[in-house]
């Protein structure tokens, strides 16, 4: 499976964002292997050293720690894991309120809509 990406961001980038956001949805576990550097390139469509840089890049952020021998694994240590959290809502809450802005919708238009967006998900249990 090859994923698509963006030319406004370096390829390496949006692998580690795409497993930060795996970490962060719980489907990669504190503790938990990665994929091989090859094995990653593969399901990724990418040269190996693009997974290389992706690891190496994870690892200077503290999300991954590497061990000899043995393969690259998700941190255990839970204060880099809250702030990762932490990040990646800040970031789509900023995203979404830039859209919004873009929209021209006020700040009381925003929480109006998503108060509506969510009442309406709660009403057809579409969570």
């Amino acid at each position: 499976m090859t994923d698509e990406y963006s030319a406004s961001k370096p390829i390496y980038l949006q692998i580690a964002d795409r497993i930060i956001r795996e970490i962060v949805r719980k489907e990669l576990t504190p503790g938990g292997k990665l994929p091989s550097v090859r094995e990653m390139a593969v399901q990724s469509g990418v040269n190996p050293n693009t997974i290389q840089r992706t690891y190496s890049e994870l690892e200077r952020m503290g999300v991954v720690e590497t061990k000899r021998g043995q393969g690259t694994f998700v941190t255990e240590k839970e204060d880099i894991l809250i702030e990762l959290n932490a990040k990646i809502q800040r970031e789509v809450v900023e995203d979404f309120i830039q859209n919004m802005k873009e929209l021209g919708l006020t700040k009381k238009e925003m929480i109006s809509s998503i108060e509506k967006y969510h009442s309406e998900r709660e009403e057809t249990k579409k969570w």
